[in-house]
């Protein structure tokens, strides 16, 4: 047995290695070391006393003491060698496993829970099960009568669910319409649009609605004022009367200015969109300006707008005059599809549609001058000019009218 001193304080030192029936002596420091590493922790080691023995005193690593098991040893004598080099070479493995499976784990989690406030991607028939479930609660508002109309029949509901989603796939896919100048039109308040008539079907009057209600960061409707011939017609009138369309006369165009609407007209009239196509893009005369007046009896300002693409989706060569009295028509017009190809004629061409809204021209300071006809024909005749320069500069910007 190792010899123990008496310290100072009464108290003896902890033997550093016992021989006994039940220890092994400690044989070389890789021995040492291994057996450390295995060691359990103790509560409080005692600090050896090195000058009691001959033999180095291993270092051990922080928290452990020399182990005692009776165990044989399956390590090796050769210092570097021991079990504990080996050890520590087979936990890496191990931990690298455990760290893949807890990034998989992670992985799963994160595929199957999204976080909070991220956008989840649409599943295979989403789509189409978002367009049944609008269908369906379109026609329970319909059959409940849960929608509202106005005194002019303006019908919203039928518009958003109806017109529009058609009349999009044409100024969006069809004709590939670009809108500027939108900064210009009112986000709130009473406004007068006026633009360029052409096409042959005033299907320009639509698309400018539907256009600057889709793309308007207000989503403003456009109040159409249209001529008499188009509220005569059976048909067409009830589908102008619902999507917010009106008889182009001052009291109308006054009372929907007077609550804040936002009226679009087109001064031309039939001389615009029954115009040759050798003429196209020249301005016709714009009548007596009534519309100047109803903006200055309400103080509203008119905004310009320009049309480029119109002129192109039913070029008129011909107007056949005698067909069209006898049909009570303002003009029969023969395009390069109509009537050759019968139905198939009324389809239009993919022209290319830029739509430019100029800066308002205010009207507020000239609301003692409504009545009086110079002023009147002045401001009409800087309207025209603003729209005729404008349309000048978008066929610049487009020179090809089937381009894309």
């Amino acid at each position: 047995m190792s010899r123990s001193e008496e310290r100072p304080d009464g108290r003896y030192d902890v033997p550093l290695t016992v021989a006994g029936p039940d220890v092994q002596p400690a044989r070389s420091n890789g021995h040492r070391r291994a057996t450390a590493a295995a060691a359990p922790e103790p509560a409080a080691p005692a600090e050896p006393d090195t000058s009691a023995t001959d033999e180095p005193v291993p270092s051990a690593r922080a928290g452990t003491t020399p182990s005692t098991n009776d165990e044989p040893d399956a390590g090796t004598d050769e210092p570097g060698t021991g079990t504990d080099e080996l050890n520590s070479g087979a936990d890496e493995p191990a931990t690298g496993a455990r760290d893949r499976s807890t990034q998989g784990d992670e992985a799963g989690r994160m595929t199957a829970d999204p976080p909070a406030g991220a956008a989840v991607p649409d599943r295979p028939g989403d789509h189409w099960d978002r367009k049944v479930a609008a269908g369906l609660a379109f026609l329970r508002r319909r059959l409940s009568g849960e929608y509202e109309v106005d005194e002019f029949g303006f019908d919203p509901d039928l518009t958003d669910s109806v017109f529009h989603p058609l009349l999009r796939l044409l100024y969006r896919d069809w004709f590939r319409t670009e809108v500027t100048g939108l900064e210009n039109v009112p986000a709130d308040g009473a406004g007068l649009v006026v633009g360029n008539h052409s096409g042959t079907v005033a299907l320009d009057a639509l698309i400018l609605a539907t256009a600057l209600h889709d793309q308007h960061p207000a989503r403003r409707y456009l109040r159409l004022l249209g001529a008499d011939l188009v509220f005569r017609m059976p048909v067409v009138s009830e589908i102008a009367r619902k999507t917010g369309g009106t008889v182009a006369c001052n009291p109308d165009a006054e009372r929907l200015l007077g609550n804040g609407e936002l009226v679009g007209v087109f001064p031309e009239g039939f001389k615009g969109i029954g115009k040759l196509y050798s003429d196209r893009y020249k301005l016709q005369r714009f009548g007596r300006g009534g519309f100047v007046s109803a903006a200055l009896r309400t103080g509203t300002p008119i905004v310009p707008v320009a049309i480029v693409g119109g002129e192109e989706i039913y070029p008129m060569l011909a107007d056949i005059k005698p067909l069209a009295r006898l049909l009570k028509l303002p003009y029969f017009p023969v395009t390069p599809t109509f009537p050759w190809l019968g139905p198939l004629g009324m389809v239009p061409l993919p022209s290319k549609w830029l739509i430019e809204f100029c800066p308002p021209i205010p009207t507020a300071h000239l609301t003692d001058s409504a009545d009086d006809p110079l002023v009147v024909f002045n401001l009409a005749d800087q309207v025209r000019e603003t729209i005729q320069h404008t349309l000048h500069k978008l066929l610049e910007r487009r020179p090809d009218p089937f381009g894309p």
